[in-house]
This record gives C-alpha cells, sequence and structure tokens, in this order.
C-alpha cells in the first residue's frame, strides 16, 4: 500500500504534482521503483492541488493512482469525487485484492530486513 504526494518534481514533471503526473507515477513509481502495489492519493481536498474535485479525481486515476481520498467531509465535493471515480478493475482491484488479502497478517516486523530493503530500493532508485 502507498500513498501519493501532491508535490511537485518540476525536474519530472513541469505541468503536474506527483499525484496526478503519468511521468512520476507511471515512470517512476510503477517503473523505475517496481511498486506493484495498491496507490492511493493523499486528500484531494488539500491546497495543493487546484481545479473542482471531479477533475482532480480524474487526474489522479489517470495518472496511475488505484484510489482516491476526499477526508474533510463535505458532501458536494464527496458526490463530484464519486461521480469520476470508476469502480476498481483490472490491475486496480488485483492490487486492492492482494492488499485485502494480507491485511492484518504481516505479523511482527524485522527492522533490519526493512531497512536492507529501504537500502535496496533507494539505490535503484537513485542509480547507486
Amino acid at each position: 500500500l502507498g500513498m501519493t504526494a501532491h508535490v511537485r518534481y518540476t525536474a519530472l514533471d513541469a505541468t503536474a504534482p506527483a499525484t496526478q503526473s503519468t511521468t512520476v507515477i507511471g515512470d517512476v513509481i510503477r517503473g523505475r521503483i517496481g511498486f506493484d502495489g495498491l496507490l492511493m492519493t493523499d486528500d484531494l481536498s488539500m491546497k495543493a492541488l487546484r481545479g473542482p474535485f471531479g477533475v482532480r479525481a480524474e487526474a489522479a486515476i489517470g495518472a496511475g493512482c488505484d484510489l482516491v481520498l476526499h477526508c474533510n467531509g463535505n458532501p458536494a465535493e464527496a458526490a463530484a469525487v464519486a461521480e469520476v471515480v470508476p469502480e476498481l478493475a483490472g490491475r486496480a482491484l488485483a492490487r486492492a485484492e492482494r492488499a485485502q488479502a494480507v491485511r492484518g497478517s504481516a505479523g511482527q516486523a524485522d527492522p533490519a530486513a526493512l531497512e536492507a530493503e529501504f537500502v535496496e530500493l533507494r539505490e535503484r532508485a537513485t542509480g547507486a
């Protein structure tokens, strides 16, 4: 399970924040890093994103996010998001089913193994 941030990586995509960038999500997160888990947005109501809520949601889904979060409780905004977000299907549904299957079965974390995995991912991402 992963969550995007609404930050801008202008060296990668000068036009869109990471949550709405096919370059950041498709090329970097899914491609270069190889993350194939369920990917959700941070809260669509954060001020880093612009435009109507339906447009925000469509851009995030179009960029490769599987789920969108709308957390502020405004019913009109939530309705706008719900109108444009499709039901989970295909690869997004498969990722959601995998996430659901392992939910609660993680057991005790091994900090040393997690650190080693982090170092490996960082090295792959930076080419070091």
